[in-house]
Order: structure tokens, then sequence, then C-alpha cells
């Protein structure tokens, strides 16, 4: 591994770190893994591949104008819509799949195949990141607007047709195929939506799925226990989210024992219910003696969910996320409902927010070295996202040099498959100014550093 490393210092001037003699390279290499690697202080998006620096820069200019921004959204909301014809079909089109695939698709998303999703994760641990957070693109989306819902990439199949529901089947399969493609460190999340609508009927009866769908999931997460990798429930739209937390909290009951959390469920701080929910299901596991995999972020579906149930500010929001984190590392008894002691609570922090990811991690470094019981606690944030969080909270080490744990999420899939992905990821940017303009201004920065040394 030294020598491959040591063998790509040539390419040390493109990413920005050309000042690093190759036997400094070598020295920091013999000091463990790749975090370790970069005991240097540089620019946090020192680290990015100058292709990447250029791509990320011309979607955070299209994310930051609105002048840009709202056809970007009107093209992408067109073309996810299902049954569209050849010439707008983004896997059939040669010319709009190229387009697109080397634009947004590459900013936001792992790969169409093994190969790729490989290659991605390997460049992500290159830089430091400690893991990918990998998710099978098939997903439902439920319109409140229109009450309608959207299948990416799932069959419709009728119960009364199969003895098994091949929808089923099919995304058990693909996301199988996902966790083999999964190397060390990282992590799996799934969209439970995307078995189709045998089971999103369930989850909006607020059920467990079918009996064809606990198998699925219980298949996925023993191979996940075989290959140390964790397994994260992502949220999704409200009309079904009350069947999948029940379902996750069948995994965790089953799978989460003895303080460490193989599955994990998302909590999304921007629904007004967050925190009482949270308070609940700590309670429970508390009463049950399981540990909670406590998935924290402020929430993806504001377009479609129903508004009412969405908190009414930004700063609102803010607030529930930062009470959560606070009160469950600090192990605050009154967050727990009932009379409950606190339970066992693994936490993922997902968050593009600066403040709160520097913060969480401050008061955790505190109490850790002041003796006082805190939770095991990581963070993530979507590939082609907030990458000077990511780099900025690796740079962050310890009194030992370690840096926090740190993923990336990314999600796999063919360019059609991902499209309701995109969408979001695009319209998460037009409902985050002050973020996107930030991000600019830093990928603008790093360029001009970059062509100072030209």
């Amino acid at each position: 591994m030294t020598t491959f490393l040591l063998g790509k210092a040539s390419l040390l001037p493109r990413i920005g770190l050309g000042s690093i003699s190759t036997s400094s390279i070598s020295k920091a290499i013999s000091g463990g893994s790749h975090q370790r690697a970069r005991q240097f202080t540089s620019p946090p998006l020192s680290v990015l591949p100058t292709s990447v620096l250029l791509r990320s820069l011309l979607i955070s200019i299209i994310s930051s104008k609105p002048y840009l921004l709202h056809p970007s959204l009107y093209v992408l909301s067109y073309l996810a819509r299902p049954e569209r014809s050849w010439l707008l079909n983004v896997d059939r089109n040669p010319i709009l799949h190229w387009i697109l695939n080397r634009t947004f698709y590459a900013q936001f998303c792992a790969g169409e195949n093994r190969r790729e999703v490989q290659a991605l994760g390997r460049q992500m641990k290159y830089m430091g990141v400690s893991g990918i957070l990998l998710t099978y693109a098939k997903e439902t989306v439920f319109d409140s607007r229109d009450g309608t819902e959207q299948g990416m990439g799932t069959a419709a199949h009728e119960e009364s047709n199969f003895t098994k529901c091949p929808s089923i089947e099919a995304w058990r399969v693909g996301t199988l195929e996902t966790v083999s493609m999964l190397g060390e460190g990282d992590q799996i999340a799934l969209k439970l939506t995307g078995a189709g609508p045998l089971v999103t009927k369930h989850f909006a009866a607020g059920k467990l799925p079918p009996q064809q769908m606990i198998d699925a999931l219980d298949d996925i997460c023993r191979a996940c226990e075989r290959q140390n990798a964790r397994v994260v429930v992502d949220a999704e739209s409200q009309h079904y989210q009350k069947g999948i937390a029940r379902t996750t909290i069948e995994l965790m009951r089953k799978y989460n024992r003895d303080g460490y959390a193989l599955v994990f469920n998302t909590y999304q701080a921007y629904l007004k219910r967050t925190p009482e929910r949270v308070a609940q299901h700590l309670a429970l596991a508390s009463k049950e003696g399981w540990t909670l995999g406590l998935k924290l972020v402020r929430g993806a579906y504001m377009a479609t969910d129903e508004r009412s149930l969405i908190h009414d500010t930004k700063a609102e929001t803010d607030a529930a996320y930062n009470y959560i984190v606070q009160r469950v590392l600090q192990l605050d008894k009154n967050l727990v409902a009932g009379s409950e002691p606190f339970p066992s609570v693994n936490l993922l922090l997902a968050t593009h927010n600066k403040h709160s990811a520097l913060e969480a991690l401050r008061l955790h470094r505190e109490r850790v070295a002041a003796g006082l019981p805190t939770v095991p606690v990581q963070f993530a944030q979507l590939q082609g996202m907030s990458d000077d969080v990511t780099f900025s909270l690796l740079q962050a080490k310890d009194g030992d040099g370690e840096p926090p744990k740190v993923l990336k999420c990314t999600t796999w899939g063919t360019l059609g498959e991902c499209m309701a992905y995109l969408l979001r990821r695009a319209l998460e940017n037009r409902d985050a100014v002050s973020r996107t303009k930030d991000e600019y201004l830093a990928l603008r920065k790093e360029l001009l550093r970059r062509l100072r040394f030209i």
C-alpha cells in the first residue's frame, strides 16, 4: 500500500498538495491509517481532486443563483416523472444521459455499477473519509400536494398475481448486491419503499410489511453483520414513515445488543413531533434493553411532505436538531419519556451545518476528557455537498491525532433510478440558500488558491 501511494505522488500538485514531499508521505503512511496520513495543516478543500473541485464549483454556481437553479429544477422535475418518452428518458436517450451523467449524477451519485461504486469508495478513503454510506436508489415518493406516489425503478405488481412479490425480491437482490460492494468502514442505508407497492401499502397503513419483506431485511442484516457494516434505515415520505419506523424498531430489538447498534433509525428534525418521537424510542429502548441507533438529519422531503407537520422556520429546525444532539451526548434523562433511565445509544449525526457538527464534536470530546458519560458518535454528509464541513471535521483531530468518524452518504443505481434522489438534492440546495452560497465561496476560494501556484 505504501508503494502504491508513493506512486501517486505525481498527482499531488493537481489536488493542491504539491508542497508535500515523498519522504513526508512515507513517514505519514508508516504511522497507520489513511486518516493518520495527513498530519499537516492545509485548507479543508485542498484534498479534492481538481476535476471534482471544478464540477462542485459549477453545481454550486447553479445552486446559489436563483435564475439558474429554478430552470434546472423544472427540467429535473420533468425528467424525474415516470413513463417519459424516448426523447426525455434519461436511460434511453444517449445525449441526455451523457450530459446528466457527467454533471449532476457524477456530483451526487456513486455510480451505475460495482466498478464505479468501489472506485468512489477508494477515492473517498484516500481523501481521509472513514467510509461511504451507500444506498440502493429504488424508492417510492409520496406527494402530499396531489396524493400521488412515484416509484423510481420500482415495478408495480399486484399481490394476487404472485406467490411471492417480484418487486420485493428484486429489491432484496439489489440491496444484497449493494452490501457486497461495501468495503472496510462502509455502511449501507436502506430505502424500504424501494420494495414496491405491496410494501408501501402496508407502510401507509402504519403496519409492518409482508413476511417476505421481513425475511429480506433479516437476510440483509445478517449479511451486514458478516461484513461488520451497519444498516441505516432512511426516513422517507411521512405518508409511509409510521410503518417504516415500526419495522426499524423491530430490527433494532433483534440486532442491537450489548451497546452496539447494527441498525439505525432516522429522525428528521424539521418535523415538529421529532423530539417527542425520540423521547418515546429512548424510553422503549431503555425498558426493553436494546441499543437505539439514532441517526439525526434535518430533513429532505419538504417539497412533498405535508407542510403543517414541519417547523415554520429554519431556526426552529436548527434549535430542535441541536437540542436533541446536546441532550443525547449528555445522556440527559429529561429527554427520555416517562421514568426510564437513559438507554444505550449509538449516534450518527448527518448534517451540513458546520456549526452543529463542530459543536457536537466539541461537546463529545469535552465529556470524554472530563471522564463524563456520553455516547459513541459518527458524522455524515452527502456526497457532492458540504465538503468543507466533511474535511473540517477530519482536520479536527483529538489528542491522539485521531479524527472523528466521518462518512459520505451516496446512492447508486441507473441514472433513471436516481432521478428522484437528484431532484431532492436540487430542492435541498434551493431551500438552503445561505449554505449553498457559503459552499460556493469556499470552493471559489480553494480554486483561486490553486491558481496562484500555477
